[in-house]
């Protein structure tokens, strides 16, 4: 058995679905595919993959021995090309997932400019508000906002965010600027549905994380929206500070309530640890970070 050729087959069926179409990715039988897959199993002595009659999903082990797969096979393509006097210049695809305003307002132009610079690199931006599994969802790199869980990714802090209180200096001429938490009962206030949350802010009051009663006369299914209304004067919004960063710098939106603002939200680069860091991904490290850094390091955060 060529334990290399396993492994390749291995790593397509996970990133493919099923043995057919692993078997057109690599230019093979369907049947050569699954007695490369069968060995091996049976050499491991265990079942790498749950199969069902429309798709193969990874079990626990196999979660495990494809990572391991996927790194000595770009190993050995690294070590190829040296040998052989190939260019040794950052290649490949990498996939990288952040939320969704944070990707659109920072990630997206950056990595245009990094797409300029390195032209042997294709980017897959996954941009959502879902928490993506880093192997099962084949992701290289993900930006997080928020506490991490233990885990064994290496990550690294960009900075953080605040959740801040803000409105239009027209909303704020006409019905009057909040200064204690209890004012904010007689303003309008534009929240943002979480299905059928309370209606409710959290704020700090000295060492106390309290909820202050609100009342929402617009209600919208996202932040950016919540941010749009604030500045058309439709009352007083609670959003991510980089959201409303923009419309602040232009005397859009005013921030208020800084005293009862709760901690800031870290931001983390977060991605697995591979030895050797392959070219691809170390670029993109070198090139992010200090930009993402540098974005996050506003006024309002």
């Amino acid at each position: 058995m060529d334990r290399l050729e396993s492994m390749s087959v291995v790593v397509a069926v996970a990133e493919a679905g099923s043995l057919s179409a692993a078997s057109r990715k690599l230019g093979i039988p369907v049947a050569t595919a699954s007695r490369n897959l069968s060995e091996l199993e049976t050499r491991l002595n265990t079942q790498l993959f749950q199969r069902s009659s429309r798709q193969m999903r990874l079990t626990d082990a196999g979660r495990s021995y494809i990572e391991a797969c996927k790194r000595i096979i770009e190993q050995v393509e690294d070590a190829e090309r040296e040998v052989s006097g190939e260019y040794r210049v950052p290649s490949g695809d990498l996939t990288v997932t952040s939320p969704w305003g944070l990707g659109h307002m920072h990630l997206v132009p950056i990595a245009c400019e990094f797409l300029e610079a390195y032209p042997d690199i294709a980017l897959r931006l996954l941009l959502t508000d879902r928490v993506l599994r880093p192997l099962e969802d084949h992701i290289d790199v993900s930006i997080r906002i928020g506490p991490l869980a233990d885990s064994s990714m290496i990550a690294t802090r960009i900075g953080s965010v605040r959740l801040v209180v803000c409105a239009s200096p027209a909303y704020l001429v006409a019905r009057g600027r909040p200064e204690r938490l209890d004012d904010l009962a007689s303003h309008n206030c534009i929240t943002i549905d979480d299905f059928g949350a309370p209606r409710t802010w959290k704020f700090v009051d000295g060492n106390r994380e309290i909820a202050v009663p609100i009342r929402s006369r617009l209600t919208v299914s996202t932040s950016e929206a919540a941010v749009e209304a604030a500045i058309a004067g439709a009352g007083i919004a609670k959003v991510m500070s980089y959201k409303m960063e923009a419309a602040r710098r232009a005397g859009a939106l005013v921030i208020m309530l800084e005293p009862f603002e709760q901690e800031p939200l870290p931001v983390h680069i977060v991605y697995p640890e591979r030895k050797p860091m392959p070219l691809k991904l170390r670029a993109f490290l070198n090139w992010i970070t200090p930009r993402l850094k540098a974005r996050l390091a506003g006024p309002a955060d």
